[in-house]
């Protein structure tokens, strides 16, 4: 029987990730170790959720959380806080890192440069397929998720804290990707195959938020999730 490969997954916890965690796990991949990239106050980045969230949906999944927080007004803070986290995985004994890419192909010339640097193995399960098959895979498995943020200049704010689902996509408009990969929207996942249990989220309302350099001039619209403990 050939030994599982002891990888760890680029963590956003939105339904992009999850597709790709649920599809390494099956092709013999042992991910438990969940690294995201967050903000000083330990927000994460692009889809801005708060740190009991992700905890909570990451020992849903079974896993271990990193979180990595880059600190504010540090050149190249980034850079160094993901080599320094790849090099962690690295030294406890990782061999694969997982992202949940889709085609994005200036993204992944940067990752997969700094996994080589390391001694990992970057992987990229959904890498090349097109967008509207994965985005109906994502729903025919279960996994559940709602929109946290859209960029109004791309999309209504009336899809902020919707359901990603079959009824979504529909309405989505014509030039919208249906998985966001082009950053028109980010979800949370709420519920997936391989959790213990879904999550209890209430919204503690919106709020807008104007992108910051190198990101184009727009605004973003979050609806903030907040857990609800299960009585």
């Amino acid at each position: 029987m050939t030994p599982l490969k002891k990888t760890a997954i680029s963590w956003s916890a939105g339904k992009d990730a999850c597709l790709a965690l649920l599809r390494a796990r099956e092709t013999g991949h042992d991910v438990t170790t969940f690294l995201t990239m967050c903000e000083a106050d330990g927000f994460s980045k692009s889809h801005a959720l708060p740190p009991a969230v992700i905890a909570a949906q990451v020992a849903a999944f079974g896993g271990v959380w990193r979180p990595v927080a880059v600190p504010d007004g540090v050149p190249g803070a980034y850079a160094m806080g993901f080599n320094a986290a790849l090099q962690s995985l690295h030294d406890s004994g990782h061999t694969h890192i997982v992202f949940g890419d889709i085609d994005l192909q200036a993204h992944r010339d940067y990752l997969e440069p700094a996994c080589a640097q390391i001694g990992l193995v970057p992987v990229f399960p959904l890498w090349g397929e097109p967008r509207g098959a994965l985005a109906r895979e994502i729903i025919a498995r279960g996994i559940r998720a709602r929109l946290v943020c859209v960029d109004v200049g791309r999309l209504d704010v009336r899809f902020c804290g919707r359901d990603y689902d079959a009824a979504l996509l529909d309405e989505l408009p014509e030039g919208v990707c249906p998985c966001g990969e082009d950053g028109e929207f980010h979800t949370v996942v709420v519920h997936a195959p391989g959790m213990s249990a879904p999550l209890r989220l209430v919204s503690d309302g919106r709020r807008q938020a104007a992108s910051r350099p190198p990101m184009r001039p727009t605004t973003f619209v979050f609806d903030d999730p907040r857990l609800v403990d299960t009585p």
